[in-house]
């Protein structure tokens, strides 16, 4: 597959979310930059220093229950090793305390500085970003312990910034998903298409679904044998779509297989998790 891509999703509002959050980032203290376990580099924002700059940052990686924990894990001691503060977590089920904690501690560091400069001490003000889908609706609602109001799965469906009071010691500055105006790396892009963080509209749904079946193939072959009991993939792709059509009874009337319902049955299984624990990116 050529590195190469003509994928492009780069709504307005992206580009003037960036420029409100360079005009509020003077009041930001703390920046939760957010990332998706499965993807964690393809979902890392590639301009993501040009907006925050030299604000103190800690890397929170969601979905952590989907992921595969031993390839995650590597990525994750990468960052760590560039010195970012990392907390991984499993929003299903985990509390938010670690994150909280850590907060606490770079915003008490904070308040001291203020404190010397003769400030009075203040709630940390944080700023919360990512690509769209990536989990910031469900870590929010973690972080208030109810359920916030406007919070949508869809890409790009939070249009503009919004101040939510966490607690007395955290204020939290919501921000829509954004991406980057042009990808360079067609593997990048379709792996944020697989995870929901690309409209699917904007993407050839057959190009996607060769994209994951070459993608499990390769990294995970016991998943393809187990959901579709394909040994591999067909040089023919339409023979291999014939397989799991007949597998999984997509059948015309006629008795012949409906193609199109079988890249929607690959795409929609990928994206129920009916694969399993997986995760796309690899160190290089």
């Amino acid at each position: 597959m050529d590195n190469k891509t003509n994928i492009n999703w780069y709504p307005g509002h992206m580009a003037k979310t960036k420029r409100e959050m360079k005009e509020n980032l003077e009041i930001i203290d703390i920046v939760y930059e957010v990332i998706d376990g499965r993807m964690p580099i393809s979902s890392k924002i590639l301009d993501i220093d040009e907006i925050i700059k030299n604000k103190k940052r800690i890397l929170v990686v969601t979905k952590m229950d989907l992921c595969d924990l031993s390839e995650t894990n590597k990525i994750l001691r990468e960052y760590e090793k560039k010195g970012y503060k990392v907390v991984p977590l499993d929003l299903k089920k985990e509390n938010v305390n670690s994150l909280l904690n850590i907060t606490k501690e770079y915003m008490k560091k904070i308040n001291e500085e203020r404190k010397n400069k003769g400030l009075k001490e203040r709630a940390a003000r944080v700023l919360i970003i990512g690509v769209p889908n990536v989990g910031k609706s469900t870590l929010i609602n973690r972080l208030v312990n109810k359920k916030a109001a406007g919070v949508g799965n869809i890409p790009g469906f939070t249009k503009s910034l919004n101040w939510i009071r966490i607690n007395k010691d955290i204020e939290l500055l919501d921000s829509p998903g954004i991406l980057w105006p042009k990808f360079e790396n067609e593997d990048v892009a379709l792996t944020l298409a697989a995870m929901s963080s690309i409209k699917e509209e904007i993407i050839n749904k057959e190009d996607l679904a060769l994209f994951i079946l070459n993608k499990i193939f390769n990294l995970y072959p016991n998943k393809l044998k187990e959901r579709y009991d394909l040994e591999k993939l067909d040089e023919d792709i339409l023979e291999t779509y014939q397989k799991i059509g007949k597998k999984r009874g997509l059948l015309k009337k006629g008795g012949e297989v409906d193609f199109e319902k079988v890249i929607d049955i690959i795409i929609r299984d990928f994206k129920n998790n009916a694969f399993g624990k997986i995760t796309f990116d690899r160190m290089k």
